[in-house]
């Protein structure tokens, strides 16, 4: 059977729990361990579950998260709350919530170099920055071939120092995430070289890459392609000394017509994607192992945009939820560049 089709008639199965069970009007916590929202679809995801540890809701009151990234040094999340123009931070020792950056450009994607900086999409300014130690902004990007990015989204960091993004039209597109614009670039995916300081197309065909990520050993990026219907995750190899991609396929197959959003991978390759809007209610996130297996299962009450893995032993995933960031530890580690 193809890998995608499992994936389907594994979600659908999903969708024969009762949706009370999975999806509320106001958030509570569970009362019970382990908790019934982490669900296991297949049964190599029982190892990642940990018994003792609950979904929980550590920040309220945006209107759309996106782009988490953990700062292990700080002890402190961020994220960018993109409709609100400012980006959020929530402290891990205290859990106080407050306004790290605003206004933010309309900011999405974020990540950290191999040197520790924030590295950010910008929708507004339509460009990648980069926050240096003393706060200053630097530009990374915000052109190409002399033309201006359509609107940077998601951003890793590879080992070789290189930054690769994707750059779909969703922030030009009116005036809620960013501000009504033509596209004169098709929709790239880019990879910009540390020593040159030059952007390159890695990926042309795509359209409306969203969410990205490298496989834990970096031979493989997986991207969410958002201009079809339904969604796909594309994989590629990774050739010429870490440069280029080639053989690009589809992974996984959202027929169940939810919308994978933005990911990141965890040390044995499972990608953890955030999910939602599909029509049987399976807004969270969805676990799938490296063959494109749907795996697990974590019940959010709201769609989930994107991931990141972090506390001290990056075992903690934190999830942008539309309107809330929720937390989870699991037995497994992300994987480093996200």
């Amino acid at each position: 059977m193809p890998m995608h089709r499992r994936a389907f008639l594994a979600s659908t199965a999903l969708a024969a729990f009762p949706l009370t069970s999975r999806l509320r009007a106001e958030w509570e916590p569970s009362v019970r361990y382990p908790d019934p929202r982490v669900r296991i679809v297949d049964d190599s995801f029982a190892k990642y579950r940990l018994s003792l540890a609950k979904v929980e809701r550590i920040a309220t009151g945006m209107r759309w998260s996106e782009g988490p990234v953990w700062f292990g040094d700080g002890r402190f999340l961020l994220w960018s709350d993109i409709p609100n123009n400012r980006m959020m931070k929530w402290e891990e020792e205290t859990g106080a919530v407050s306004v790290f950056r605003k206004p933010s450009n309309n900011s999405n994607g974020n990540t950290r170099d191999r040197q520790g900086r924030l590295v950010t999409c910008e929708h507004d300014a339509r460009r990648v920055t980069r926050t240096e130690y003393d706060g200053s902004i630097a530009v990374i990007a915000d052109s190409f071939d002399g033309k201006p990015l359509n609107s940077p989204n998601d951003v890793v960091c590879k080992s070789d120092g290189s930054l690769w993004f994707t750059d779909p039209p969703f922030g030009i597109l009116g005036f809620y995430e960013g501000h009504k614009a033509p596209s004169v670039l098709p929709t790239n995916v880019y990879r910009w070289d540390p020593a040159t300081k030059e952007l390159s197309v890695v990926i042309g065909e795509i359209s409306r890459p969203n969410g990205l990520a490298f496989s834990p050993d970096e031979s493989k990026l997986y991207v969410v392609e958002a201009g079809v219907t339904p969604r796909v995750i594309r994989v590629y190899d990774v050739t010429d000394n870490g440069t280029q991609l080639t053989n690009g396929r589809t992974l996984i197959t959202a027929e169940e017509g939810g919308t994978p959003d933005g990911f990141r991978v965890d040390i044995d390759g499972n990608l953890w994607v955030g999910w939602g809007m599909g029509r049987h209610g399976l807004d969270g996130v969805s676990v799938f192992n490296p063959d494109g297996r749907m795996i697990g299962r974590i019940d959010l009450p709201e769609r989930c945009a994107n991931v990141c893995f972090g506390g001290r032993h990056r075992n903690r995933l934190f999830m942008c939820g539309s309107t809330s960031m929720y937390s989870l530890f699991v037995n497994t580690q992300g994987a480093a560049g996200g």
